[in-house]
């Protein structure tokens, strides 16, 4: 459950505590909704326009759905309003923004500084990851200007994270589980510069995934071709009390795209997790929102899709056999059941412990190292009926399933429920009518009352009060505690129940009236950039962030590359990742320097990759 409810009150002490947010993606309003119900404390939804993902948009109605059904578990809604704007687009943004704030929305995740200088609402304003967050001068800054959450960039350690939470005050938000950029996010131009595509738009066309061939400077081979700049999936669920104890509040999951099963089968997961920590020490942090989860299932994160795990630079320089990239394919292998061993037509045999199904898919490598797949039509036993005769697959090649029929059945049911935890007291009045108090674990308390004429009852009454009273149906409500100090007095039924409904009418309302959003910091105008120069890479696109950058002191502001390309061979990503190391090629270790060169083996794009050993990474241009 993301908060305790055994209570009716959360003590004062809880405002000396630190929240802990697990803050889960959402393509639309009914993901976004599981997702609270599997244990969210948070949510981040995309809306009609300038959110980073341009194909998981959603209405302000839909959005206005989600705000409501949040705000009774005191969880919070965040829409990504994160990608660069240009100035004919300025006013439609600042429109968007009010309509989002009028429909409920908790902060807006952002990355240009234009609204900073935009006519909007008190809504607060969280910086995005595009924003590219890595070190505490950056942090501190934009937590001078405004921001009243930081994400932080993927790649940092925790000492580096522990920094950054000694120089700002804000809470810290981190990515935990999901999809990494090779790049620094926010400054990866590849798919702006080659194909027109931009991240910071919300249309990267993923030159990451792509496969590679890759060459030293005299054009001899390094490696077999692959995807050498796709990455493994981030998957920290056994470092949240790191992350925590340096700093970080809010746990990300990354996939605004994927659907609803993945959501709710990674949500429940962490907010496993993020319970057992706060067990461990109660007085020292508690959830962010508050309510009841029961599951009905029991939650897997490795049978959502994944590209293989790595915990990424969490603990500083990875050991030089710890690889980072899912070389053999950017798409979901599974998990292996076992090993052919005949094949004959569409029909062939594995040797394995696992349970198949109708419907399953399994998945192999061929000859070539790419990764093939089919749909299994029918299970008799060990033998599996293809949808069509496989190709390139032979006896003793490892199979995979990457489609699991029956956990998808499974995961399309009803998997959680959340409910807040209410107590009800029923009493006589002086005065001759009959009152009902009840007090939830958000700390709201009301009564309500009804005329009654009470007359001593023939048969025990009581035990049938408490189990109308607990009859809270479909509601969002549990009854935990039912005291009933009427006495053996008969009172209907129908007069129980009335009450029973005035009363969660009433704990509703109260609770739309105690919930408040945070509201946006003020600016300190007088703070220094820190710079008086930007390039390309800080993605100024409009008047109004040159705007916001002038006035904090930085003179010479050059346009982002979606306004202007910039000469030459330009630097399109920045990454922490190295290619050297990631082969054994470490120059630290004693390889030959030089740049490398990557040719995509299904397209046109061609790139350079220059190390800088100093930082331990590299950048890459695009030729």
């Amino acid at each position: 459950m993301p908060s305790g409810c055994s209570t009716a009150y959360q003590s004062a002490a809880d405002s000396f505590m630190q929240k802990l947010e697990l803050l889960a993606p959402a393509r639309d309003a009914d993901t976004a909704i599981e997702a609270i119900s599997h244990g969210a404390d948070a949510v981040y939804i995309g809306a009609e326009a300038f959110g980073a993902r341009s194909a998981a948009g959603n209405s302000v109605e839909s959005i206005r759905r989600v705000c409501q059904y949040a705000h009774c578990f005191d969880a919070k809604v965040y829409v990504t309003v994160n990608t660069i704007i240009y100035d004919n687009e300025l006013e439609a943004a600042r429109k968007l923004v009010w309509e989002l704030y009028h429909a409920g929305v908790d902060a807006l995740i952002v990355q240009d500084m234009a609204l900073l200088r935009m006519n909007l609402p008190p809504i607060a304003l969280h910086a995005s990851t595009q924003c590219d967050t890595r070190d505490p001068a950056k942090a501190r800054f934009l937590e001078q200007v405004g921001f009243s959450q930081l994400v932080l960039a993927r790649e940092l350690s925790l000492e580096e994270i522990s920094a950054i939470r000694a120089a700002t005050s804000v809470p810290l938000e981190v990515f935990v589980h999901g999809a990494l950029c090779v790049s620094y996010s926010g400054d990866c131009h590849a798919g702006a510069l080659s194909m027109g595509r931009s991240a910071n738009r919300g249309e990267c066309p993923q030159i990451c995934r792509l496969r590679y061939s890759l060459s030293d400077s005299r054009g001899l081979p390094l490696a077999a071709d692959g995807h050498w700049l796709s990455l493994r999936d981030m998957n920290r669920l056994d470092s949240l009390a790191e992350l925590a104890r340096a700093g970080a509040s809010s746990f990300k999951i990354e996939g605004r795209l994927k659907d609803v099963a993945y959501v709710k089968n990674v949500v429940a997961s962490y907010s496993r997790a993020l319970d057992a920590l706060v067990a461990t020490d109660p007085q020292r942090w508690r959830r962010a929102s508050v309510g009841r989860t029961e599951l009905h299932f029991q939650p897997d994160p490795s049978r959502a899709f994944n590209r293989g795990f790595t915990s990424y630079f969490l603990g500083g320089r990875p050991a030089s056999d710890m690889r980072m990239a899912a070389s053999a394919t950017p798409k979901y292998v599974g998990r292996v059941i076992g090993r052919v061993q005949t094949v004959s037509g569409n029909r062939i045999s594995i040797k394995s412990r696992e349970t198949l199904a109708n419907g399953d898919g399994i998945g192999w490598f061929g000859a070539d190292g790419r990764l093939c797949g089919a749909r299994v039509n029918r299970v008799d036993g060990n033998t599996l009926y293809l949808a069509e005769k496989p190709a390139d697959l032979s006896p003793g090649t490892t199979v995979y399933r990457n489609r699991d029929k029956v956990w998808d059945e499974l995961m399309a049911l009803h998997t959680a429920t959340r409910t807040i935890d209410v107590e009800f007291t029923l009493r006589p009045c002086v005065d001759g009518r009959v009152a009902l108090d009840a007090a939830d674990c958000r700390g709201n308390r009301v009564s309500v009352a009804m005329e009654a004429d009470l007359q001593p009852a023939r048969t025990p009454q009581e035990a049938k009060r408490r189990d109308t009273l607990g009859r809270l149906g479909d509601s969002i409500y549990r009854a935990t505690g039912v005291s009933d100090r009427i006495g053996n007095r008969f009172m209907p039924v129908s007069a129980v129940v009335e009450l029973r409904r005035r009363a969660i009418e009433q704990l509703d309302r109260a609770q739309r009236m105690r919930f408040r959003s945070d509201i946006r910091r003020k600016e300190d105008t007088a703070v220094d950039a820190g710079s008086p120069s930007l390039s390309y890479h800080a993605n100024v696109a409009n008047r109004m962030a040159r705007d916001f950058y002038q006035s904090h002191g930085v003179a010479d502001i050059e346009p982002a590359a979606e306004i202007r390309r910039p000469a030459g061979e330009p630097v399109v990503m920045t990454t922490r990742y190295c290619l050297r190391r990631e082969l054994g090629h470490c120059i630290r270790c004693g390889a030959s320097p030089g740049s490398w060169f990557l040719q995509a083996t299904d397209g046109n794009v061609r790139m350079r990759a220059d190390f800088d050993c100093a930082r331990c990474g590299m950048t890459i241009r695009l030729l």
